[in-house]
């Protein structure tokens, strides 16, 4: 095993230290582990090992006009109707895989 000589310092929010470290401490991993894990993602994946965007938001009912509530509401019944939709399972699968 390598000699851990190296020191990182980052300055974070208490609030945001405090909620990650239970977090992780529930994990059993500790801060300096954690970033020890990172550093060797980011080399082996040469980048950041995950994805930083924007998150989509999805309409919203209170923004839409009575006419694109309508409409979105039909198209939905009628997907329903085609039997067009998935199922929960199938749902959370897609999810669950998207995710890890």
């Amino acid at each position: 095993m390598s000699v851990k000589s190296s020191t990182v310092m980052a300055r974070v929010e208490p609030d945001i230290k405090d909620k990650a470290e239970e977090i992780l401490a529930t994990l059993g991993v500790s801060s300096s582990g954690l970033i020890n894990m990172l550093y060797r993602q980011i080399i082996l994946t040469n980048g950041i090992p995950f994805s930083i965007t924007i998150p989509r938001t999805l309409p919203n009912a209170e923004d839409m006009t009575d006419i694109q509530l309508d409409a979105m509401l039909e198209k939905g019944l009628a997907q329903a109707k085609e039997h067009q939709g998935v199922s929960l399972d199938d749902a959370f699968t897609v999810l669950e895989s998207s995710i890890g």
